[in-house]
This record gives structure tokens, sequence and C-alpha cells, in this order.
């Protein structure tokens, strides 16, 4: 980030000293030391401030930073994305895995687990879709691309939007067999436990 250059330029064209500045902002000297060289950065109050000492707009002190500020932000995304997902999927197999060997061995009790590592899976679920609907990614192609670091052009872009009805469609297709498949498999228990 180029921030605490553009601080010191501006504090040096107005002949102060970071003393004066620091007494302005009323803050350490050391506050804007850190500041200038990059240790730490200013919040928006600071900026507000620093704009109004130096007689220039915050446009102009943070002008250059803003991609970087974007890329910082999206990297914040993509972890916890991966790190919502990488929950989601653990708790999606031990849920799947548990089903048939709580319901063999409580039977008719193995509703209660089963049913709390079920809520536990929608709720990393619904933070996996959160952070998909903050981002606008929903096809498989714009999901790998985002855990990657990356964005589509925009005519990939406008290729994925296309496809979202038909993903939709097999999205409610995939989770029908799988609920399908459950309730096949608990029905089986069933009636294994029955006989």
């Amino acid at each position: 980030m180029e921030i605490g250059s553009k601080l010191k330029e501006a504090r040096v064209q107005c002949t102060m000293t970071q003393e004066q500045v620091a007494e302005e902002l009323q803050v350490s000297r050391q506050t804007i030391s850190n500041w200038e060289n990059e240790k730490s950065y200013p919040d928006v109050n600071s900026l507000v401030l620093l704009s109004e000492v130096f007689k220039t707009s915050i446009d102009n002190l943070i002008k250059g930073d803003i991609e970087n500020m974007k890329e910082k932000i999206n990297e914040q995304e993509i972890k916890k994305f991966n790190y919502y997902g990488n929950i989601f999927t653990v708790h999606l197999v031990i849920t799947l895995l548990s089903a048939v060997p709580l319901f063999f061995w409580l039977e008719r009790l193995a509703f209660i687990p089963f049913g709390i590592l079920f809520v536990i899976t929608m709720y990393w679920a619904l933070k996996v879709e959160k952070v998909k609907k903050d981002n606008d990614i929903q096809t498989y192609k714009e999901i790998v691309a985002f855990s990657e670091g990356k964005r589509l052009d925009e005519i990939q872009k406008q290729r994925e939007i296309g496809k979202r009805p038909y993903q939709n469609v097999l999205k409610m297709i995939v989770a029908a067999i799988v609920a399908i498949v459950v309730c096949f498999l608990i029905g089986l228990l069933f009636h294994l436990l029955g006989n």
C-alpha cells in the first residue's frame, strides 16, 4: 500500500513535523510514524482529520490504495469461503456416514443426534451460501475461480449467468436424489431392525 508515503509527502509539503501532525490529531508521534512506515493504517476518522490538516482530499491520500484494499478484502472473503466450505464438507460427511450406525444402534432415538448433526451442517451450508451471495458466485466455474482467488472476465461471467437457471434445476434434482437415498437407507434400517 502507498498510503504511508503519501501521508509523509503531504506532511512534508505542509512543512509539518510528525509531532505537529500528532498534536493536531491528538495521537502520539509514534502513531504518525507507524502510519508513514505502514506498520499500521489510519482509520476513517483519522483520514478525514489528516485530509483537513494537509488541506487535501481523502481521495488524494488513498488513491492507488483502493485496488490494494479491494484485493485485501477479496483475500479475506476467499479465506472465509474456503474455511466455511471445509467445515461444511466435514460436517456433511460426518452426518451422512453417521446416519446408518446411529439408526442401527439407537433405533428411533437416533433422530435426536442425527437431527443435531443435520442442523449444524445446515448452519455451515448457510454460511457458505451467504459468502456466495455476497460475492455473486453461483455456478461451479465461478466458485472454483473465486476459491482460487481469480475472477472471470465479463464474457465468461455472462456465460455463467446464463447457466444459472439450468444449474438451479440440476441442484433440485440432486437434492431430491440425495433425500430419496437417505430416506431409503433409513427405511431399510427400520426394516432390518424390525426383523
